[in-house]
């Protein structure tokens, strides 16, 4: 058995050192820096302090033009930034510190979703001139015991769906429990009071910028809340500021 071990790590130096030499000639790099579990934690220089000097988020456009090479570089360094974040975050709640710039992991974030979409957009391209079929996995419009409808992305499973019982125990589609019109209605209701309060804490929130800046640029809070009527609350009172309506 020792013979075998000896022989074995022999063997394995060997491949080690080939492989080596080869990475050598070729001009390659290697070395790999080992930092253990700090690699989930910030510079020690951003360490108690009140701002971190940070950048904005990546920007469609501006991963449209990188290579498909770029993309899944870029990807693993967002993911284990936001890793990073998520860590400090925790240890500073630990802590009861103020974790700095919290807006990061919403940049990171979104950065995240704009690469993604890229993606979805260049395999969608591919895959329609291929063919002519898009990559999205397939789904359909359903409706749940409630009443409610959604779409439903499908899986691909080993039994079939007549044969898998868990399955259909789990998925109950297209088929209504009882009477459901009580609750329909009540959700309705609810749908309806929560569009109801967005548009009151729209239009309240533009009456107080048109009071406190009377030259505020009309275009572009039209632009912004395209549900306020702008000429309808110039002539409440609330929206008067020193300005003649």
């Amino acid at each position: 058995m020792a013979f075998r071990v000896f022989k074995g790590c022999c063997l394995l130096k060997n491949v080690v050192n080939n492989y080596a030499t080869s990475l050598r000639f070729n001009g390659l790099h290697v070395s790999v820096i080992h930092r253990d579990l700090m690699e989930f934690f910030d510079d020690k220089k951003n360490w108690a302090v009140e701002h971190v000097k940070v950048g904005r988020a990546w920007s469609k456009d501006e991963l449209r033009i990188k290579s498909n090479e770029d993309l899944h570089k870029l990807w693993f360094v967002l993911l284990k930034e936001r890793n990073m974040l998520l860590t400090m975050e925790e240890e500073c709640k630990s802590q009861f510190e103020l974790f700095p710039n919290p807006e990061r992991i919403d940049k990171v974030e979104l950065s995240m979703a704009n690469l993604e979409t890229v993606v979805r957009e260049r395999n969608k391209a591919y895959y329609d001139l291929e063919i002519g079929e898009n990559g999205e996995r397939p789904g359909e419009m359903v409706t749940n015991l409630l009443g409610l409808n959604f779409f439903y992305r499908k899986f691909e499973h080993l039994i079939p769906q007549f044969l898998n019982r868990k399955w259909r125990e789990k998925h109950t589609f297209n088929r209504v429990n009882g009477n459901i019109e009580k609750f329909q209605k009540f959700y309705r209701e609810k749908i309806h009071n929560e569009k109801r309060k967005a548009r009151n804490r729209d239009k309240n929130h533009v009456m107080h910028l048109m009071k406190r800046y009377p030259n505020l640029d009309m275009e572009a809070v039209k632009q912004q809340f395209p549900s306020v009527d702008i000429e309808k609350i110039k002539d409440y009172k609330k929206a008067r500021g020193h300005f003649a309506p």
